[in-house]
């Protein structure tokens, strides 16, 4: 079951274990700080602030490591090892805050321990949580009104993050249907579409018809609707369910009639504002790496060698930009002018340009791009003109990707691995899509919140 919260689709289920585990930091911090021994004859006068910050920061720490990502599939070590990379994170951060704003309640000992007994109860929770909650808890019974072509893109779908939300009652046949229905559970709706949906509890219809102008069944919907069965169609049900726009049941006039697609001049300058701001102060900190990172390369390829490589890549609207990496190839690895896919284990790739490959720290140049207003923090990823030309022929929408500037990061960077096929072009174009679609500011911090976790795990790097 999902909610709309800021135009951003939610899992109840995330949401209920967001608020207990907030629940949960803000009881050890008051355990804690009841125990104190500085503190005999009651507790200090600690803020209800102090409390809101320490929870939100062990949150934001737990969402930087992945961990509140319904693509998470991790065994109780590696569940452990991000959660003590999320305390270690939080720590640091409530350090120079505690310093920052002179918090002298409670001390830094105080805070660790804290910080300890919240992740071990996180760690038991989730655990509980995972072995006690049935595979149907929280989930939404849905009733696919179609047992055609469309009909088949629910029944296709076979990763666990995509049907989390939802449990498939059945598929009801209609006249519209262009392909057999093998495979396919259909069901018999007897005596009326709303006295089967009472009876097998549905709590969702979702529209999937091939044709619907033929038999569409007004009535029978409008009727399930007003006794408060929702009903959706079949492209906004895939969108919620997925966190993507599926290309392959797309039609332009869900894109035109549908939410999203906001492009506000307020919107817009708040963003460039906040990109500046973000570009200066991780300049501000990442300077000493880069500077490694510049001696490392002059070392293995020659005090003459060239540091960094310019790239022509596609921004905003198709037009042109130089984007700005550290080198991570060989000077000569496109000596024939022919511009290739990176690939797994890439020979191109020097012993230096594999360590900030996988590290991500041959991106940090492009934060000059992102002040000179070539690029965002977050957007889709820029491609070169070659490949652009090539995938805008064959795979349609693609030009539609450019509608905004490109990012350093993005949501199809997160949900879908390194792309180096036009497959895996199309793969990525429906995250992208749905970010144009949906993209807010909240939705933007998510993004970047999350991707600590792909730099710190070396998530895709090729």
């Amino acid at each position: 079951m999902s909610i709309r919260i800021l135009n951003q689709y939610i899992s109840l289920r995330l949401l209920l274990l967001v608020m207990l585990e907030a629940l949960v930091a803000a009881a050890s911090l008051s355990l804690v700080v009841w125990l104190s021994p500085e503190s005999p004859g009651g507790m200090p006068a600690v803020g209800w602030g102090v409390y809101v910050l320490f929870a939100a920061t062990l949150g934001g720490s737990i969402a930087a490591m992945g961990l509140y990502s319904p693509r998470l599939r991790e065994r109780i070590s590696g569940l452990v090892l991000r959660l003590l990379c999320a305390a270690l994170l939080a720590f640091v951060i409530l350090v120079l805050a505690w310093f920052g704003f002179g918090v002298k309640e409670p001390g830094l000992l105080e805070m660790a321990s804290a910080l300890g007994i919240a992740l071990v109860t996180n760690l038991v929770i989730r655990i509980a949580v995972s072995r006690l909650a049935g595979e149907d808890f929280l989930k939404i019974r849905v009733l696919v009104y179609g047992a055609g072509w469309q009909a088949r893109s629910i029944a296709g779908l076979r990763r666990r993050t995509d049907r989390v939300g939802f449990r498939v009652v059945g598929f009801v046949p209609s006249d519209s249907d262009r392909h057999g229905m093998e495979g396919l559970n259909t069901v018999d709706t007897g005596d009326g579409l709303l006295q089967y949906c009472r009876r097998h509890q549905v709590d969702e219809i979702v529209v999937a018809m091939d044709d619907r102008r033929q038999s569409f069944p007004v009535r029978e919907l409008l009727l399930c609707r007003m006794h408060g069965i929702d009903v959706t169609e079949l492209m906004s049900f895939l969108e919620r369910e997925t966190g993507k726009v599926r290309l392959d049941v797309l039609n332009p006039s869900w894109m035109i009639f549908s939410d999203g697609f906001r492009r506000t001049g307020l919107r817009n300058r708040v963003s460039r504002a906040l990109d500046i701001l973000a570009s200066l102060m991780l300049l501000a900190v990442a300077w000493p790496v880069m500077l490694l990172a510049v001696l490392a390369i002059k070392i293995e390829d020659g005090p003459r060698a060239s540091v960094l490589y310019r790239q022509l890549r596609v921004g905003q609207d198709g037009r042109l930009f130089e984007a700005l990496k550290f080198r991570s190839m060989r000077p000569d690895a496109e000596a024939d002018g022919i511009a290739r896919w990176a690939d797994v284990q890439d020979d191109r790739v020097t012993r230096v340009g594999a360590l900030m490959r996988q590290t991500r720290i041959d991106e940090l140049p492009q934060l000059l791009n992102v002040l000179r207003g070539d690029m965002r923090f977050v957007g889709p990823r820029p491609e070169r003109p070659e490949f652009v030309e090539t995938l805008s022929d064959s795979v349609p929408y693609y030009r539609e990707r450019h509608c905004v500037k490109p990012g350093l990061t993005g949501w199809a960077q997160l949900c879908y691995p390194y792309g180096s096929s036009e497959q895996d072009a199309i793969e990525k174009l429906q995250y992208d899509l749905y970010y144009i679609k949906n993209r807010t500011l909240l939705f933007d911090l998510a993004i970047l919140l999350q991707t600590i976790e792909v730099v710190v795990f070396s998530k895709g790097a090729r």
